[in-house]
């Protein structure tokens, strides 16, 4: 997988949302919250959610 953080910033502003906080832990956070909840609302497909996760944890752990 060859994407990252501007991968997620660019999904998220198809809707709309954008994210900044100064902390990156707390702006990851918020990314997945908002990833998850477009999800519950139908708004992404298993495949856009499992790679915006798999983007973001990789964030948080590296």
């Amino acid at each position: 997988m060859n994407k990252d953080l501007s991968h997620i910033n660019q999904l998220l502003r198809r809707f709309g949302i954008y994210v900044y906080d100064r902390d990156r832990s707390n702006m990851l956070l918020m990314m997945e919250m908002e990833i998850k909840e477009l999800y519950k609302a139908g708004l992404l497909d298993k495949k856009e959610y499992a790679e915006a996760l798999l983007i973001l944890r990789d964030r948080k752990e590296g």
